[in-house]
């Protein structure tokens, strides 16, 4: 613009005249950011959970590409449509791939919610085992819904607390009945309880391990999978080495607290194969379908060496919530011919027409057998409350149709694979 000569007037600069210059990129039409709006609303639903944060994070700015904006005048699209939501059902969260710990598989589960001021859960628990069509039984169990009185402890004991654990074993019964036996007191017993109970655990599978090395009247082939829950008050400690598996229900929904140790998992066949081992048709070394366990000595090289096939349990904490309601814990038997999400619509039924964990774990194995596991069954379902599941209410004006949990699951993993 030339010294002297008049400033455009409003109305000029609203006109499309050529002669008007503008600041800043083209703007592209509302129909040329669609393919871009769909996939990134979609994303943020994923990881926002839906609801008033996914509303918040879907904004589309106008503009080509990722060209900048003025500060002050992002130009805003469209919002994404509301998605119906189930308020009374809560997401647990994991920690992200990046937390997990190759060497020590620490993994650490956060609840969903504040955890609440002076919550205190009940302990009570069932369980069931049957052999299935194997001749014989290698299952162990444990249940003890108050510590303090199986133990006898001191008023310094840590109170309320409660122990419960699966063992399944292989090659044999000696493993599994000598951990089951003497994990718990090896965890009292050891120097780390209660101020660091993760480092407590630990040792005592530790000792375990060894003990079974060293005994002269148990058979060093015989080994067995475990997974413990060791709960204190509201917090809930699982210790998980194998195959077996603790689910939690939130208020219906099923929370996976811990991961099978397949030799085809990624994680593990990682770690197997930087140990020097393989996996061969899904079997370590071609012998054993877990990475992880106690005992198999036969398999394992002199104590305190590295091996592919190791008694390190993965650890898992938890604050219980109100919206935890029981935990479904049970060997792979049951997994083997179920769903997660499965087990735990089946005993929130049950829970709520007769309250009774004992008979629930009947009726899991049970079914389990209808769908012809090939293996030992055990399975126990530990309450946090002597009251059954509330019943959720969802306004039928908010569905058309009904959905059961297991079919959210599985639509959310199928959306999950699309993205």
């Amino acid at each position: 613009m030339e010294m002297g000569s008049r400033p455009p007037t409003a109305k000029e600069i609203a006109s499309p005249s050529p002669s008007i210059f503008t600041i800043g990129p083209p703007v592209a039409p509302v129909g040329a950011c669609i393919p871009t709006f769909v996939p990134h609303c979609r994303k943020a639903v994923r990881e926002d959970g839906g609801g008033d944060n996914a509303r918040s994070s879907c904004h589309v700015t106008s503009g080509v590409g990722s060209a900048a904006l003025t500060d002050d005048k992002t130009r805003v699209l469209a919002k994404p449509p509301r998605l119906p939501s189930i308020p009374s059902h809560a997401d647990g969260r994991f920690a992200s791939s990046t937390d997990f710990d190759l060497d020590f598989g620490k993994v650490s589960l956060m609840s969903p919610t504040e955890p609440q001021t002076g919550y205190m859960p009940v302990f009570r628990s069932g369980s069931w085992s049957e052999r299935g069509i194997k001749s014989y039984m290698e299952d162990e169990h444990v249940c003890i819904d108050n510590l303090v009185q199986h133990l006898s402890a001191p008023p310094s004991f840590p109170a309320p607390g409660a122990f419960y654990g699966v063992f399944d074993g292989h090659c044999g019964t000696d493993a599994a009945r000598f951990v089951k036996s003497n994990l718990l007191k090896f965890i009292i017993e050891d120097n780390h309880f209660p101020h660091s109970m993760h480092k407590a655990i630990r040792s005592a599978f530790m000792k375990a391990d060894h003990a079974l090395a060293d005994s002269t009247s148990l058979d060093h082939n015989s080994g067995t999978t475990v997974l413990t829950a060791l709960i204190f008050e509201n917090t809930l400690l699982i210790a998980n080495l194998g195959d077996c598996r603790a689910v939690l229900s939130k208020r219906g929904k099923a929370v996976d607290i811990t991961k099978d140790h397949k030799p085809t998992c990624k994680f593990e066949k990682v770690r197997i194969e930087k140990l020097g081992g393989t996996v061969f048709d899904g079997y370590l070394n071609g012998q054993l379908s877990v990475s992880r366990a106690l005992g198999d000595w036969h398999m394992k090289g002199a104590k305190g060496s590295v091996y592919p096939l190791t008694g390190e349990p993965e650890l898992h904490e938890a604050i219980l919530t109100q919206e935890d309601e029981f935990m479904v814990i049970a060997c792979d038997g049951l997994w083997d011919v179920m769903s997660s999400q499965c087990a735990i619509t089946m005993v929130r039924k049950s829970l709520m027409n007769h309250n009774d964990p004992a008979l629930c774990s009947r009726e899991l194995v049970q079914e389990a057998l209808e769908r012809n596991s090939c293996d030992n069954l055990t399975v126990l379902v530990i309450c946090f409350s002597p009251d059954p599941p509330p019943r959720i209410e969802v306004p039928r004006w908010k569905v058309r149709k009904c959905i059961s949990m297991e079919g959210v699951s599985a639509l959310q993993g199928a959306l999950d694979a699309d993205i």
